[in-house]
């Protein structure tokens, strides 16, 4: 582990909205939250299940760190004030806020209801947006902060799946991004968007075990590996590391730019 008091977020502050998992294993959010606090951040770790939040607050302390779980619901504009004020109680202030929550469902413009495409469409893009707005000010009065989102490559590649409300949701977290970097750029707060590729997390299986193969998990995993130039999904510590590094110093002068991580698909895509 490394030292709590050398990392490279030494005494900030992180904010990791969705900082669960989804199901057994590692998330991009438990993997973030995790690797920020072993990297010296002090956690503010959020998900909309309280246990899932708990869980990785537990590995947190287990390590050494310091970590507070909350459980919000990130599309709804009172939690997400209420969170950020309680952020603030405990630890004074935020430095980086990462946006990780998401979800998916399968299904192309007939086949997505009215009522999914708005809940996709509020966790996954609203939740951000409401988290900045309320985020924003603590970050300008304190003269800088981070702020990282998660898109995905479904937002500017098709990925072979039909899931219209994900894609579109994702792809519309890149121009977010870039809007509120270029607004906040000469008040020393950057932003910037990751946008994974096809993964081996927790969030993959429930949605997408019957689109690859009518229910067989091992099956789905070995096609979605096959898709890949390395013959291999990525897992969740890639996009942590990713998140590290744009949350990190390291990146003082990247702000405003989509960072793939994708092991060379859109490559192949495009």
């Amino acid at each position: 582990m490394a030292d709590q008091k050398a990392g490279r977020l030494a005494g900030k502050v992180a904010m990791v909205v969705g900082a669960g998992s989804s199901g057994p294993g590692w998330g991009n959010g438990k993997a973030a939250a995790v690797l920020f606090a072993r990297e010296g951040a002090k956690l503010f770790c959020i998900d909309i299940n309280l246990g899932a939040a708990e869980e990785t607050v537990a590995i947190i302390r287990g390590e050494g760190g310091e970590a507070t779980a909350h459980q919000a619901d990130v599309s709804d504009a009172a939690a997400v004030e209420a969170m950020v004020m309680r952020c603030l109680e405990v630890y004074g202030r935020i430095d980086v806020l990462e946006n990780n929550v998401g979800i998916l469902e399968v299904g192309g413009p007939v086949e997505t209801s009215e009522a999914g495409w708005d809940r996709v469409m509020a966790v996954n893009l609203k939740s951000m947006f409401l988290t900045c707005k309320h985020v924003l000010p603590v970050m300008e009065r304190q003269g800088g902060g981070v702020i990282v989102n998660i898109a995905s490559i479904a937002g500017i590649r098709d990925t072979g799946v039909p899931y219209i409300s994900y894609s579109t949701s994702k792809g519309a977290v890149v121009p977010f991004t870039r809007s509120v970097a270029l607004q906040y750029a000469r008040k020393g707060i950057r932003a910037n968007a990751i946008l994974p590729g096809l993964m081996n997390t927790p969030m993959i299986v429930e949605p997408l075990k019957d689109a690859y193969a009518e229910g067989d998990v091992e099956e789905m995993v070995r096609r979605r590996d096959a898709q890949c130039p390395t013959g291999k999904m990525g897992d969740a510590w890639d996009v942590a590391y990713a998140a590290l590094f744009l949350a990190s110093e390291e990146s003082k002068y990247v702000t405003g730019t989509e960072l793939i991580v994708d092991g060379g698909i859109t490559a192949k895509f495009a």
